[in-house]
């Protein structure tokens, strides 16, 4: 992910220009153009299942819900036509069964990185305007999503952790290897390297990483 060094925080794109140009790389750097390869060849999908114990398809239903995200994504990178249109309709009918067995929304439209891990599932929402960076990790009852019908929502830098019923909210930016404490609400950017939590959200704990 771009990171704004003055601050230590994930640069956000709806902030001033240079956000913009930034939100652009970061773009280009998790969507790239895959029109032509299958689903075996899908690298952030190799990059979720490294993290998850063998055969997950059997053991954990949050990766039903990230192999759907995946393909809706390689589907969204097609030329328009009856392909597309087909592999859409076979998205839709996938994705609101996925949704309705495990409560895992994550809208196509979301910008994620590689190595997204999550752990349980019930009542996790990613907003189709948030960005994740990669490795990112989620747990039960997680929402980041916008205030507001028509709310930016946040962009979230690489290895960040989510704790339990976290909610990350609005026009945000929580920067890399930051932590955010279960049942914590978060409505203000949270620097690299910290843990947040209590509601509203605090800075409390400064991780190892930040020292080194």
């Amino acid at each position: 992910m771009t990171s704004d060094n003055s601050a230590g925080l994930v640069a956000n794109p709806r902030l001033d220009p240079e956000g913009a140009k930034a939100a652009s790389a970061i773009r280009v750097q998790l969507t790239p153009d895959r029109r032509r390869r299958g689903a075996g060849s899908d690298a952030d999908l190799k990059a979720d299942l490294k993290r998850y114990p063998p055969r997950p398809f059997l053991k954990e239903q949050s990766i039903w819900a990230i192999w759907i995200y995946r393909f809706g994504r390689r589907t969204l990178m097609l030329e328009p036509g009856l392909r597309k249109s087909l592999r859409l309709w076979f998205y839709w009918m996938m994705f609101r069964g996925v949704e309705t067995l495990t409560g895992i929304s994550i809208d196509y439209r979301a910008v994620i990185g590689p190595g997204l891990r999550i752990y349980h599932f019930g009542n996790i929402f990613i907003h189709g305007r948030a960005v994740l960076g990669a490795n990112c990790t989620l747990r039960q009852g997680v929402t980041i999503g916008c205030i507001g019908e028509d709310g930016p929502a946040p962009t979230i830098g690489d290895n960040v952790e989510f704790g339990a019923y976290a909610q990350v909210l609005g026009d945000i930016r929580v920067g890399d290897n930051a932590k955010i404490g279960a049942l914590s609400l978060v409505i203000s950017d949270v620097p690299a390297n910290l843990s947040a939590v209590g509601v509203p959200a605090r800075v409390v704990f400064r991780r190892a990483k930040a020292a080194e």
